[in-house]
């Protein structure tokens, strides 16, 4: 109740403006910083085209040339109009109108396109009118964003429902798993605003849509396997204080490794260059954090308050012990037992041939008008806009530099291959400022070739100290930030996880074998996704942190369906052999585990009823990694290198009891068998 007002302004606190997706220190950056000096403050341009396939008309001219005036009355307009501007090809005008991205602009860019385009009107008699320009851009990835917490959180919300209904056919327990989970999600976003606003933590739209996310699956889970051995323990003790205090005990532990091997993997993002994912990390580990600390007080409180009832129709009885030995999950240990060794080869070889898909995956990031599931009217502007103007309209490169060079510096990106026009430069303090135009769409691999270009060539010229920015070298440094982040950012997450398996298991081997299938199933999910993606839903590209994201979420959330498993293989193994404790633990896990990673998986696919390409994708292919890694890889996988590993184990520690001795022989048995007699 206390965080439900301090809750409701995370969306307060987001940055989304262009800053917040840059490394700090990339040139493109750098330009932004010095932009106001030139502009008086950061703007984008949203630019009005009408187009008449004949060619315009002098009323189509005139028209034009009295939106403009009415468009300088728009809200957060930097500069003045632009009178219209003819196309070469005579067929289209063009209007330019600044629009201010300082403050909050990004998030009011929406409403500031949606005025202009109630001021040009509709398309009539002919004449196409259309908002094109990086305004319209930002205008429609905010109205992608806006909502987006409520509508995941619906979604989630019944996603989990209807697992959980399915997963305790009972009409109430439910109930308690979801109120302690949207309290803690509520309880974290009131973190994160506190964080936000008095100890400078990021926070992007990004970020906030993951959290929720997030904060359903994983507490969902770690309460399914709370109440999963809350029961068992009620079928052997007559008081369920007791049986809950066993309960916290004996599954406790593995909750809060989990928990904390999802919070330090996420934690590694922050040594990121991308702010953006530098940002995301904390967000989410608080989420994580907070959703532990719910699981573990908040719902065993609200179990024990409500007693066996809650569990109806199929409430447990002391001494009512449910035989498993029959059940499909047994079966299937005992298969895995028979043959461990051609089992776990044979998963393997499967997965990693689905791993093969990875040489398919185009993650160099996204072009407008790939970007989103279906396009939006900003980006169909943007297509008219480059029939019939340079393809780099609009969004010029940006170079800035020292004043006295400027005249070198022009000439310099002039005879750069790729670039048609280069401006006068604009001179503020010492510094100059030069826009070039584009050959090619902003967003193509040849403009990115183009830029680089662009800074060789004003590196090249003495005393510049020239910086070059603008929209496609924003993606060029996000591209290249983002390669140096996987370098950087994989093999730390993977060390958090092994220490912190280390710790747990008190073992080298179990944590090396459980990571290494991990990032095997994380292969195989990467690499179907790939092939889903280009031959099914038709997505060409995937944004340059989308590998990164998949890894840590699949790796980290992977690695707790193995601590579940294997911390109760461990306490199996203090009674029985290494083989037994194993078929035991698949048994008794086996069903609250596969429920645990569905709840997880459907949540995440709630990522793919957004409009942005890249939700869809993170959705799906986490979604996807987690039922193979809960399917296959601890059904499978693990159990059977647990059996073929045997002793070696647990080494250097003693975690499983000795194989008793065979029986003594019998007389009978000593005695020879005659000729003759079977």
């Amino acid at each position: 109740m206390l965080a439900g007002p301090l809750a409701g302004k995370v969306g307060e606190v987001q940055e989304n403006d262009s800053a917040q997706w840059l490394p700090s220190d990339s040139e493109a950056a750098r330009v932004l910083d010095e932009m106001p000096a030139f502009l008086g403050e950061q703007a984008a341009p949203a630019i009005v085209v009408y187009a008449r396939p004949g060619g315009v008309t002098s009323d189509d001219t005139a028209r034009a040339t009295a939106d403009g005036q009415r468009l300088a009355g728009v809200d957060g307009l930097v500069g003045s109009v632009s009178p219209p501007l003819p196309s070469e090809d005579g067929a289209a005008l063009s209007v330019v109108v600044p629009l201010s991205m300082a403050g909050d602009g990004w998030n009011q860019s929406a409403a500031r396109v949606e005025a202009i385009r109630e001021i040009v009107g509709d398309s009539a008699g002919g004449l196409t009118v259309a908002v094109a320009g990086p305004a319209a851009i930002f205008a429609d990835q905010a109205t992608a964003f806006e909502g987006m917490d409520a509508t995941l959180t619906m979604v989630t919300v019944v996603v989990v429902v209807v697992i959980l209904l399915f997963t305790y056919r009972s009409p109430v327990l439910w109930i308690l798993p979801l109120i302690s989970a949207g309290l803690a999600l509520m309880s974290s976003q009131a973190v994160i605003y506190l964080l936000a606003e008095h100890a400078g933590l990021t926070v992007s739209g990004q970020g906030s849509g993951i959290l929720t996310v997030l904060v359903f699956g994983a507490s969902t889970d770690y309460a399914l396997l709370l109440i999963a051995r809350y029961r068992e323990e009620l079928t052997r003790r007559e008081d369920r204080h007791v049986a809950m205090a066993v309960a916290l005990r004996q599954a406790g532990p593995a909750i809060v490794a989990s928990a904390g091997t999802v919070a330090a993997g996420l934690l590694c993002l922050s040594v990121a260059q991308m702010s953006s994912t530098r940002g995301l990390g904390p967000v989410v580990a608080v989420g994580i954090v907070v959703g532990l600390i719910a699981m573990m007080t908040l719902l065993p409180a609200l179990l024990v308050i409500f007693g066996r009832w809650v569990f109806w129709p199929r409430k447990p009885h002391a001494g009512a012990v449910a035989d498993q030995s029959n059940s499909m999950w047994a079966r299937l240990g005992a298969a895995v037992a028979r043959r461990p060794r051609q089992a776990w080869i044979a998963t393997a070889l499967a997965l990693a041939a689905m791993a093969l898909g990875t040489l398919q995956l185009e993650a160099h990031g996204f072009s407008a008008e790939n970007a989103f599931v279906e396009k939006p009217q900003g980006v169909q502007a943007q297509e008219l806009l480059a029939r019939h103007f340079d393809a780099g309209a609009g969004q010029p490169v940006l170079v800035i530099g020292d004043a006295s060079a400027a005249p070198r510096m022009r000439q310099a990106i002039a005879a750069v291959d790729g670039i048609v026009e280069v401006s006068e430069p604009q001179v503020d303090g010492g510094r100059a400022l030069l826009q070039a135009t584009l050959a090619s769409q902003p967003d193509s691999d040849a403009a990115t070739a183009t830029v680089e270009r662009v800074r060789d060539a004003v590196a090249a010229v003495p005393g510049a100290d020239a910086v070059t920015g603008g929209n496609t070298a924003a993606t060029l440094d996000v591209s290249v930030a983002s390669g140096q982040d996987n370098r950087a950012i994989i093999p730390l997450v993977l060390l958090a996880i092994l220490i912190i398996l280390g710790v747990l298991l008190r073992a080298v081997v179990a944590p090396i074998m459980l990571v290494a299938t991990v990032v095997l199933s994380f292969g195989a999910a990467l690499g179907l996704s790939a092939l889903t993606f280009e031959h099914v839903f038709g997505f060409t590209a995937a944004d340059t942190s989308f590998p990164l994201f998949v890894f840590v979420f699949l790796v980290a959330l992977g690695v707790d369906y193995n601590i579940f498993l294997m911390t109760r293989v461990r306490e199996e193994a203090r009674e029985h052999g290494p083989v037994d404790s194993v078929v035991r633990a698949l048994t008794s896990t086996g069903g609250v585990i596969t429920s645990a990673g569905i709840v997880l998986a459907g949540t995440f696919a709630a990522l793919a009823t957004l409009p942005l390409v890249f939700f869809a994708e993170l959705g799906f292919a986490v979604a996807l990694g987690v039922l193979l890694d809960t399917m296959i890889v601890r059904s499978v996988l693990v159990p059977a290198l647990s059996i073929d590993l045997g002793r070696t184990l647990w080494w250097p520690s003693r975690a499983t009891a000795p194989v008793p001795p065979p029986p003594p022989r019998t007389h009978e048995e000593d005695t020879p068998v005659p000729a003759g007699r079977g």
